[in-house]
C-alpha cells in the first residue's frame, strides 16, 4: 500500500468504518459477526460512461454505487450489515473526493451499512466503483429467484421506467426535447437515474411473504423472464398495470416513448417479487406500513415460455428487446 493510498483512506474513508469489525481500516481484512444469521453477499460495479456520466455530481455517484447493492439485499429480504469498496481513480481531485465521501458517508449512515474495508487503485481508463455488500437474514430465510408458483401474483414496487428516461434526458434527443419546458418532470427523471431508491424498508415483508424475488436492474421485462425461467414457470403481465410516475405517463401520453422503452430500459432498482394469493393481503398491509407503493402487474402461469406482455385486448405485445445488455 502506497503512502498516497494511506492518505486517501485515512482522510476520506476511515470515518465511514464505524463497525468494530473494520478495525478503523488499519488491517487487511475485517470481521463481520453473523450473530446466528446467514450472511447474504452481493456485488455490483458502476463504470463511468456506462452507469453514470462523467459530469454527474460525485456524491450521487457514491450513492448510486452503494444503493444498487442495497437494492439487491432488499430483494433477498436481508438487513444491511456492511460493505467493502474498490475505487479505480484517474486522479485524486480533493473536491471530488470530498463530495464522494460525503455522499457515501450519509447513505452508509441512513441505511445502517458501514464501510468495512476495500482498495484504491489508479487507472488510465474510466472511473470505476465496485461495492460488495453484506446483509443478514435469519438462517435459511433468504428469498431466492427460484420459488415462483402458478397462481402467484407478480408484484413490483414503486414505478418503472424513470431512470432509463432520466438518462435519455441527459443524453439529449427526443425525450430531452419533449421535456425542454418541463423542468420539474425532467429533474424528477434525472434524479431517479442518478440516485436510486432501494426498498430496504420492505425487506422483512419480502422475506415473510414472497415466494421469489429479485431487484429490477436491467429492465422489468428481462428481469422477470430471468426469475420465471429459474422457477420453471411463465407469467401473463398486464401492460396497463405497470406502475408509471407522472413524468413517464406524460411522455407516454404524448407518444414520445412507448412501453418497450419503459419496461426494457433498466436502472429501476425496484423489487420484483411473486406473492402467493393467501399472503397478498398481509404483504399489502406490511408494504403500507413501510410506506412503499406496490402494484400487482400479472399472474404466474404454467409453461416455460417468456412472460407475455398483454395489451388492453389481451393480445401479446411484441418487444424487440427486453432488457439492457452490457455485451
Amino acid at each position: 500500500m502506497s503512502s498516497g493510498e494511506d492518505s486517501i483512506i485515512a482522510r476520506y474513508f476511515k470515518p465511514l468504518a464505524t463497525d468494530p469489525g473494520a478495525f478503523g481500516l488499519t488491517d487487511d481484512a475485517a470481521v463481520l459477526q453473523a450473530d446466528g444469521f446467514d450472511i447474504v453477499v452481493n456485488t455490483d460495479a458502476i463504470v463511468e460512461g456506462v452507469h453514470f456520466l462523467p459530469d454527474d455530481p460525485a456524491d450521487t455517484i457514491a450513492r448510486k454505487a452503494l444503493r444498487v447493492n442495497l437494492s439487491d439485499l432488499a430483494a433477498k429480504g436481508a438487513t444491511p450489515a456492511g460493505f467493502v469498496l474498490t475505487l479505480a481513480l484517474r486522479n485524486t481531485d480533493e473536491a471530488w473526493m470530498s463530495e464522494f465521501a460525503r455522499g457515501l458517508r450519509e447513505d452508509a449512515t441512513v441505511f445502517g451499512c458501514p464501510l468495512l474495508g476495500g482498495d484504491t487503485v489508479s487507472t488510465p481508463g474510466p472511473l470505476m466503483i465496485s461495492v460488495t455488500a453484506f446483509g443478514r437474514v435469519p438462517a435459511g430465510k433468504m428469498v431466492r429467484r427460484f420459488g415462483a408458483a402458478v397462481g402467484d401474483r407478480v408484484v413490483v414496487t414503486g414505478s418503472i421506467g424513470d431512470a432509463a428516461l432520466g438518462l435519455a434526458v441527459l443524453n439529449g434527443g427526443a425525450v430531452a426535447t419533449a421535456l425542454s419546458d418541463e423542468a420539474e418532470l425532467r429533474d424528477a427523471l434525472v434524479s431517479r437515474y442518478r440516485v436510486p431508491q432501494p426498498r430496504n424498508v420492505l425487506a422483512m415483508a419480502v422475506r415473510d411473504h414472497a415466494s421469489a424475488a429479485m431487484d429490477v436492474s436491467d429492465g422489468l421485462a428481462g428481469d422477470l423472464a430471468k426469475l420465471l425461467m429459474v422457477s420453471g414457470v411463465s407469467a401473463d403481465i398486464d401492460a396497463a398495470a405497470v406502475p408509471l410516475s407522472a413524468p413517464v405517463k406524460w411522455l407516454r401520453d404524448r407518444g414520445t416513448v412507448g412501453i418497450e422503452a419503459i419496461v426494457a430500459g433498466g436502472d429501476d432498482y425496484e423489487i420484483l417479487c411473486t406473492i402467493p394469493e393467501d399472503r397478498f393481503d398481509a404483504f399489502v398491509k406490511d408494504a403500507k406500513q413501510a410506506g412503499v407503493a406496490i402494484t400487482t402487474i400479472g399472474t404466474v402461469v404454467e409453461g416455460t415460455s417468456p412472460p407475455r406482455l398483454l395489451d388492453g385486448q389481451g393480445r401479446a405485445m411484441a418487444l424487440s428487446r427486453t432488457s439492457y445488455s452490457h455485451f
